[in-house]
Parts: C-alpha cells; sequence; structure tokens
C-alpha cells in the first residue's frame, strides 16, 4: 500500500467513525425525546368503567379543568400530581419570566418602565406598576408621536410568556384590524412592570383617543400563556374599572390572538364614533 492509498483510507477511517458520532448522537437525541416528550394525550387519566361515561365525556369537552382524573387509593394518581406540578412551575416562570429583547426589537417596541422595582415588589404593590418612572415619561414624550388616534402599548403584567407566546400572532392581525377600520396609530412601545392602570398614566402624558394595552394575565394552572387586551376611551388618570373594555382569555386554548387582534380594531372603531368604552360602550 502506497502512501496514498494509507492516507485516503486514513480519511475514510476518521469518515466513518463521524458518521457513527453523528449516528449515536441522533439516536441519542431521539431516545431522549422520547423518553420526556408528553403530548396532550399523554396525560389524559381516565375513570375505570364510569357509570356514566357520556356525561364525563360532555364536561370534558367543555372544559379544560381537572375533572375525571380518577385516584390510586386516597390520593391522586402520579401522573396527575407530576401533571400538576409542571403546570405549576410554568405558571412560576411566567410571573417571574422576561420578555425577550429580541422579540421586542421584532415588533420596534422601546421598553420604559414603571415604579415597579423589582417582581418581590411588583408582586406586593400594585399601584407601583400603575406609575411611569420619571425616566419612563421623559423617553415616551421624546420618542412618542403626541394625540394619537390609536396607542398600542404591550406590558408583561403577571405573565411574560403570554406576550412571547401571542405577541406574534396578535400584533399583526391588530395593525390589519386598524388598517380596515380606518383607524392611524401612534408609536408603539412596551412597559416593563405594567398594570392595567398604568394606561391611565400614559394617557396622561399622550392624550390617544383610545389607548390598547395588551398585557400578560396572572397565570393559572391550565394555562400560564393568557393575555388580555384593555381598551379604554380618552385615558386619564381616575378612570374606573366600568370604563375599560377587555377581551381575556387570548391564547391558543382560549379566543385565538389571531381572531382577537383582528376584532381590537373593530372595538376600537365603535369606541371612537360612540365616544364612550366599557359599559357605555354598545357593541
Amino acid at each position: 500500500m502506497n502512501q496514498a492509498d494509507i492516507q485516503q483510507e486514513k480519511v475514510m477511517m476518521e469518515l466513518q467513525t463521524r458518521i457513527s458520532q453523528q449516528s449515536k448522537d441522533k439516536i441519542d437525541k431521539d431516545e431522549a425525546e422520547k423518553s420526556f416528550h408528553y403530548t396532550a394525550v399523554d396525560w389524559l387519566t381516565n375513570v375505570p368503567n364510569p357509570k356514566f361515561p357520556e356525561g364525563i365525556d360532555e364536561l370534558r369537552k367543555v372544559t379544560p379543568a381537572r375533572i375525571g382524573v380518577w385516584r390510586t387509593g386516597t390520593r391522586p394518581l402520579t401522573k396527575t400530581i407530576l401533571k400538576l406540578q409542571l403546570d405549576h412551575a410554568a405558571a412560576v416562570d411566567a410571573v417571574n419570566g422576561e420578555v425577550p429583547d429580541s422579540l421586542l426589537k421584532e415588533f420596534n417596541l422601546f421598553t420604559v418602565e414603571t415604579c415597579y422595582e423589582n417582581k418581590e415588589v411588583y408582586l406586593k404593590r400594585p399601584d407601583k406598576g400603575r406609575v411611569l418612572t420619571e425616566e419612563a415619561v421623559k423617553t415616551i414624550q421624546e420618542k412618542c408621536v403626541k394625540n394619537p388616534q390609536v396607542q398600542i402599548v404591550v406590558s408583561d403584567g403577571l405573565s411574560a410568556s403570554a406576550i412571547e407566546a401571542n405577541l406574534r400572532d396578535i400584533y399583526p392581525a391588530l395593525l390589519d384590524s386598524l388598517e380596515v377600520n380606518g383607524l392611524t396609530q401612534g408609536t408603539p412601545f412596551f412597559v416593563k412592570g405594567g398594570r392595567v392602570a398604568c394606561m391611565d398614566h400614559i394617557g396622561e402624558i399622550l392624550q390617544p383617543e383610545v389607548l390598547v394595552l395588551l398585557i400578560g394575565e396572572r397565570p393559572g394552572l391550565v394555562s400560564a400563556n393568557s393575555m388580555s387586551a384593555y381598551m379604554c376611551y380618552r385615558p386619564r388618570k381616575g378612570m374606573i374599572e366600568s370604563e375599560r373594555t377587555v377581551i381575556s382569555n387570548i391564547h391558543s386554548g382560549g379566543t385565538h390572538p389571531v381572531e382577537a387582534g383582528a376584532y381590537i380594531g373593530t372595538v376600537l372603531r365603535k369606541m371612537i364614533d360612540q365616544k364612550a368604552s366599557g359599559v357605555r360602550l354598545e357593541l
């Protein structure tokens, strides 16, 4: 065997070793996915031999609540306990998480903050999440269009996961619905640590005709990704809750974000035409 043949054989052996390692990595990855990836069907449990199976099926069709989970002895099944712990962990992550900067850049949203200080204070002092910092007020005054017809604001609220999960669907649909309804918008931005009533402070600064706030809702044990769209006519300090209109439960298992975004423009159009929002608005 000459030197060229030896070199070629060496290359072939290295190639075979690399392919073998790639195959092994793929097998390991497939096995890992098989072991740890569960679908909704995998989590289902059933009451064995129910006296009224049609009733249980009917209830399950109308609610995602944990019904018909059965038990072992006097305690829930291990699978039920694990799913509860998983959902609780997702809820905790949603509250303590952060909306990725890359997502905000994708929609050209600059960030301002309320006086929430940190997550611990935010949870204990809701009033701090209703007021913007002095720096935030200055930034908004410098960057935003004054007296817009529609002001769009996005906030993490109590679920950063909700913004991450829904913004890519609801935001384009919302912009389309504004165009269809002949509405123009100001300069959108993101409020970190915001509560619903932060829209009143923003209203005082920018004086929009209507304002829509897309905000992450308090996570539960069914969904940690629920968002709401709060809207009001002429937002201002001192507004009462009945003056706000809300579309809630926006997520893939509730009101679909695309559907919600498409509907918001219609609601805002009616607010402007009727010069009202909340309980005074006729939808």
